[in-house]
């Protein structure tokens, strides 16, 4: 009679579940992190102390074309990380490059608001409601900055690693963040700008 050998777990697959689990938790908390900023802004949003409204501040239009950046943004991560062992690397890298050219747009318009409220003599400041919209807002900004920084040191190791089972680790959580700042996003243009501009 044979001795079945025995059967040990792979090392490789648990590293891999054990970094999405733990990418998870850090989403969690930073939902979190954003439910207390947009509870903040729903409490103060109508503390303007004699100041502009969101009405009169905010360009509707302009946060529609922000929202839609960074709709196809995510598109283009995700089309990165589609059936990524079988592409050819230079496809994944192209895709990567026009997801970070866009966050970079979104960014820079995102830049402009502020700077346009900022000149307009609205800053965080003025009242609370201004204090709980940069707050709310830079906050966001800030983590996409991170989000490009990851895209470009990603980029970096592929491009010298080849894409090894580590970096399709990384690039997963990469697009698993892109998402979720671009949920977070629907919320705010929804909560912030859209509401607000009624």
């Amino acid at each position: 009679m044979t001795a079945h050998p025995k059967k040990y777990p792979d090392p490789h697959h648990d590293v891999a579940s054990n970094t999405i689990f733990g990418f998870w938790v850090y989403l969690m908390t930073d939902c979190v992190l954003f439910g207390a900023l947009f509870a903040t802004y729903a409490v103060l949003h109508n503390s303007t102390y004699g100041g502009p409204t969101a009405h009169e501040l905010f360009n509707l239009p302009f946060s529609l074309a922000e929202s839609l950046i960074l709709l196809v943004s995510s598109f283009t991560c995700g089309m990165a990380l589609v059936n990524a062992p079988n592409k050819p690397l230079r496809r994944i890298l192209l895709w990567l490059g026009a997801t970070f050219l866009l966050g970079a747009v979104f960014m820079g318009m995102e830049l402009s608001e502020f700077r346009r409220l900022i000149s307009e003599g609205n800053t965080w400041e003025s009242n609370a409601f201004l204090s709980s919209y940069f707050t709310l807002i830079g906050t966001h900004g800030l983590h996409i900055i991170a989000g490009l920084m990851m895209l470009v040191v990603f980029a970096i190791q592929m491009v010298r690693r080849g894409l090894n089972p580590f970096i399709l680790r990384r690039l997963t959580c990469l697009k698993m963040y892109w998402n979720f700042l671009y949920l977070i996003w629907i919320f705010t243009f929804t909560i912030v700008y859209l509401i607000g501009a009624k």
